[in-house]
């Protein structure tokens, strides 16, 4: 394990109810709820007052009202939290030399190597404060070794705090903390790691590596290994531009704008299984046709990170739309989801709908198992030679 690498994890605290604040000082001190507002709604992010009447992510809003009833509830402006985040992400890319948009409130850096220069801990803490001055948020931070370590850091700091945890003090750290504490711990792991007296990180480290890796399956042995502070993960570098893309040659150039549709319906639905396969979140579509005569036009807008067809097929269709204005014959039709981040789909809670979360992950399931072709719309099983014919194009 390395000692000389320094691994920063940023977090913004509350992210969604701190941009509301900005917007509505009134907010300030009280308990705010951001998600679903109906009853068949989610919580998507609370403020820590609520979190003190035990609300937290993932609660039925129904629950929430009961146990904070005297919270304000608000369904939540993605798009805005977006923008947001972006203007953090281009204060760190102005100043950061390598780091990874890791979700839409949480980056990593790697300043590994500048201790000679500018000392990690002052730097650090100087972008943090350049963030919240230029931002307006509030954020957290940790530094330490590996990105594992960093991350459990930042969750100790918050909320606005900052932390630095060496390889002096590594095991003195986590040591006490609960085994909640390590990433990929979940709601699961943690009841099985708890019904076999495993509650701190020290017990679980303590134990010889074959232990979890029996009692976890393949995900016990990183698990095992986190515990004891060791994440060789390097920070990926992150660029807006990184992309998906599909394209389709048709075998004969074609008119029929239901046969386009329906090309661009699959697309869409095998990319969008793809990043949340990835854990991915695309905040850009790019919808692209080429003519019969080689003419190739593009046309893209940005939305809020997704990764649901649902939410991606109707945006795709309407710029197909705006682009094939020429009568004309089509032979090819493509698709390119960009400004990619990684995170799984949490992020379409205020819709007051999660069954649908739960319904893509059972189709998901089943393309895992299957293959991706496995569930696909009902307009994409329709043979060609059954589609509405399209306009003549001159000659």
């Amino acid at each position: 394990m390395s000692q000389n690498r320094h691994i920063l994890h940023l977090d913004q605290d509350t992210f969604f109810v701190s941009v509301e604040r900005l917007h509505n000082s009134s907010l300030n001190g009280k308990p705010v709820i951001i998600g679903g507002t109906g009853d068949r709604g989610v919580v998507a992010s609370c403020s820590y007052e609520a979190r003190q009447s035990g609300v937290h992510s993932a609660m039925p809003t129904k629950l929430a009202r009961k146990l904070c009833p005297e919270a304000t509830f608000i369904r939540g402006d993605m798009e805005m939290y977006a923008k947001y985040s972006d203007l953090v992400t281009a204060v760190i890319a102005d100043k950061a030399p390598l780091f990874e948009k890791a979700s839409i409130d949480e980056h990593y850096l790697d300043l590994s190597g500048m201790d000679r220069f500018f000392g990690c801990r002052q730097w650090a803490g100087e972008l943090r404060r350049t963030i919240t001055t230029e931002t307006g948020l509030p954020i957290s931070m940790g530094l330490s070794l590996n990105k594992t370590v960093a991350k459990i850091a930042t969750g100790e700091a918050k909320p606005d705090g900052q932390m630095y945890v060496d390889h002096y003090i590594l095991r003195s750290f986590l040591d006490p903390l609960s085994v909640r504490k390590i990433p990929m711990v979940g709601p699961k792991t943690y009841h099985r790691l708890r019904t076999m007296g495993i509650a701190t990180i020290h017990t679980l480290r303590s134990l010889p590596p074959e232990v979890p890796v029996r009692m976890l399956g393949k995900n016990g042995k990183e698990i095992w290994q986190r515990a004891n502070g060791i994440d060789h993960a390097p920070v990926q570098a992150w660029n807006e531009h990184r992309s998906v893309s599909s394209e389709n040659t048709f075998d004969n150039d074609t008119i029929h704008i239901s046969h386009m549709e329906q090309t661009l319906i699959r697309q869409c639905e095998q990319l969008s299984f793809r990043l949340r396969t990835n854990q991915q979140l695309t905040g850009c579509v790019t919808v692209k046709i080429r003519y019969t005569n080689f003419d190739t036009h593009t046309l893209q807008q940005q939305l809020p990170y997704t990764a649901f067809d649902h939410m991606l097929i109707p945006l795709c269709k309407a710029l197909f739309s705006r682009l094939y204005k020429r009568r004309m014959r089509i032979r090819l039709v493509g698709l390119q989801f960009s400004r990619l981040i990684r995170g799984v789909q949490q992020l379409n809670i205020f819709e007051d709908s999660p069954e649908m979360a739960r319904l893509y992950q059972a189709m998901d399931k089943m393309r895992r198992k299957y293959g991706s072709q496995t569930i696909t719309k009902g307009i994409c099983t329709k043979p060609p030679n059954q589609f509405t014919k399209g306009y003549e194009a001159p000659d």
